[in-house]
């Protein structure tokens, strides 16, 4: 599973639209999105992370990949697809 943090994504729009991303480069990828928190999991091979990581990013947004167990997002970024 990769599990990147998005502080730019700020309402279900941004989730729609990372979800879309990511799924236009791997159909059956499961994405689940914790806005609260700004992360977004993705069950999908670890081979994958780059072009996850690209599709989030080229659909406009700032995603950092996390590792590790301890999974905390820091505060969200003042700007937002449609919120800020």
């Amino acid at each position: 599973m990769l599990t990147y943090r998005v502080d730019d994504m700020t309402c279900g729009h941004c989730a729609a639209t990372i979800t879309k991303a990511v799924q236009a480069i791997d159909a059956g990828a499961k994405v689940q999105v914790d806005l609260a928190r700004h992360l977004v999991r993705i069950d999908a091979a670890r081979s994958m992370a780059a072009a996850v990581r690209d599709a989030i990013a080229e659909a406009g947004y700032s995603p950092v990949e996390v590792t590790g167990p301890a999974v905390t997002a820091a505060p969200a970024a003042a700007r937002g697809c449609c919120c800020g």
